[in-house]
């Protein structure tokens, strides 16, 4: 039976087409481009060469490159106002409400970027916690100690733990823990993927009851 809803924030709370998500990889990409002395785009292919390997390019950067500036990288990518673009979708905080179990952020983002994020939605009060980056040392999803780590904060055991997230890997990360996942694909762009997908974070009413019916070999 599932106890506790673990969210993603950016592209599952919202819409994975939002202009924001695009400014903050642009803004991260000018700013390894300029540390590292390429272009953008260079420093962008690089990262992605070594996407298995780590979960954000902040952990890339301090891996590979000795990158310690960590307050200024936040600083620079996540800016006060980057929410203002953002669309309001007034139906949220309603729907968010119909979800009775309690809910988190689990998120790979600063803290101040999920506060900024939730109060723009106006939905700060249906989450009992924000667990960010730096909460999890700057190790975060996919890692298992990031998802350890959090389920232990929250109190409540991988079994009966639900996580929604738009990145197939971090979602994985989560199952891998013994949790249960749900992956946000807007564009049926992971058809491939083994994990059950829903394109609206408003398609997981549906489908918590069948977590419920597993738990109790099929009876109600």
């Amino acid at each position: 039976m599932i106890k506790a809803l673990f969210f993603d924030l950016d592209n599952t709370l919202y819409p994975a087409n939002a202009s924001m998500e695009d400014e903050i990889v642009d803004r991260m990409a000018a700013y390894a481009g300029q540390l590292l002395g390429i272009s953008p785009a260079k420093a962008m292919l690089r990262r992605r060469e070594s996407l298995i390997q780590y979960g954000t390019t902040l952990e890339w950067l301090m891996s590979e490159h000795g990158f310690t500036a960590v307050e200024e990288f936040f600083a620079t990518v996540h800016p006060a106002g980057e929410e203002a673009n953002l669309p309001i979708d007034p139906a949220l905080p309603a729907f968010l409400a119909s979800l009775s179990l309690p809910k988190f952020i689990f998120t790979n983002a600063p803290r101040e970027h999920a506060e900024r994020i939730l109060a723009k939605f106006q939905i700060e009060q249906h989450f009992s916690a924000i667990y960010d980056i730096r909460f999890n040392g700057l190790t975060g999803k996919p890692a298992r100690s990031a998802v350890e780590r959090v389920l232990k904060a929250a109190g409540y055991a991988a079994s009966e733990s639900l996580f929604v997230d738009d990145v197939p890997r971090y979602v994985q990360g989560f199952c891998a823990c013994g949790g249960h996942g749900i992956l946000i694909d807007h564009f049926d762009q992971y058809q491939r993927e083994a994990l059950p997908r829903i394109k609206t974070i408003y398609e997981l009413a549906r489908c918590l009851p069948a977590y419920d019916d597993a738990s109790n070999g099929g009876k109600r």
